[in-house]
């Protein structure tokens, strides 16, 4: 049996991991990374693979049958699926929440006009916790639902703190209020604000002649960032900072609370430990590259997102394998 054939666009953290999850699914193969970078910069260690100018990716047409898009949410996606469906199946992890929506027509508008399919919003949230949003709304339709990040490093706010001046490094971490956990999880179904549900906590390393109270007073208030929570900041060395806080973990968990029959109380969870962010989500990616294929050979075409695609199409096995072994 032919193999699928991925491509790789953008070759960051969530890149490289696309190609380490390719390498764990045998009926898969990658034969192109394409980059905004000099190609001769970009080391894939696999000399199977080549690696080419966004300029190149119209000459695979028909080479290619997935790309899997990497690039970021605020500028590289909006832009990129719309353009690469028009040519390509297409799955991507675009999770600015509030955009989807019209992300969502905009991708479907061009990939129905090329006859390719499109997943959008690929990933563990956007993605696995929607469709567990999505089970427990139906499942206890009298109820509240929950959703917790963390314990785990959040890229963009960490970002956010190293754009201060006189930051030499950051990281930022989100956590989960315990307390407000354990009310969920004991069936209470409390309204929760936003510094109820989460905290920040921060490491950073100064630059020599910065002001440490005014880069954390910075912090602390920044709006949309840390102004809403219990943000706490530690200054640490730089290396410390590459002894503790390199890793990219996360995670988070969905709850489901909410009554059935006779108002019995009823809990679903579903919770997700990482200890790479990136390569979870790329896993997830891969995975659902699978399904595009799939829904294009069945003849299917225009944007879909997690809701639209059978979990059973996201594995190798045959539906009688499936039936047979995890059913």
């Amino acid at each position: 049996m032919s193999k699928i054939r991925i491509g790789i666009v953008g070759y960051g953290n969530l890149g490289r991991g696309v190609q380490f999850a390719i390498k764990q699914n045998p009926d898969m193969e990658l034969i192109a990374v394409f980059t905004r970078r000099d190609p001769s910069t970009v080391q894939v260690n696999d000399d199977s693979v080549g690696v080419f100018l966004m300029d190149n990716v119209k000459d695979f047409k028909d080479k290619i049958d997935v790309m899997i898009l990497c690039g970021g949410s605020a500028t590289d996606l909006p832009e990129q699926t719309p353009q690469l469906a028009q040519d390509f199946h297409t799955v991507d992890s675009f999770d600015t929440h509030a955009l989807i929506p019209q992300f969502f027509e905009k991708v479907d508008k061009s990939a129905k006009a090329s006859d390719k399919v499109g997943i959008i919003s690929v990933g563990w949230d956007p993605g696995l916790f929607s469709l567990n949003r999505l089970l427990g709304e139906v499942v206890l339709p009298e109820g509240n639902t929950y959703t917790f990040w963390g314990d785990g490093l959040s890229q963009g706010h960490s970002d956010a703190i190293r754009r201060i001046e006189g930051v030499k490094n950051a990281v930022q971490y989100t956590l989960p209020v315990k307390e407000a956990v354990d009310r969920v999880r004991k069936g209470e179904q409390p309204r929760l604000s936003t510094r109820e549900k989460h905290t920040r906590e921060c490491f950073v390393v100064l630059h020599a002649d910065a002001n440490q109270e005014q880069v954390e007073q910075q912090i602390v208030t920044m709006p949309n960032y840390f102004s809403d929570y219990n943000t706490t900041v530690q200054f640490i060395s730089e290396e410390e900072f590459i002894s503790n806080h390199s890793g990219m973990p996360h995670g988070g968990f969905v709850i489901r609370s909410g009554v059935s029959g006779a108002k019995e109380q009823q809990l679903m969870e579903f919770s997700l430990k990482l200890d790479s962010n990136p390569n979870f989500t790329s896993s997830v990616l891969v995975a659902y590259a699978r399904a595009a294929y799939g829904l294009g050979k069945a003849g299917q075409s225009g944007a879909k997102t997690v809701y639209d695609i059978p979990l059973g199409l996201l594995s190798p096995k045959s539906a009688e394998q499936l039936r047979a072994e995890l059913l």
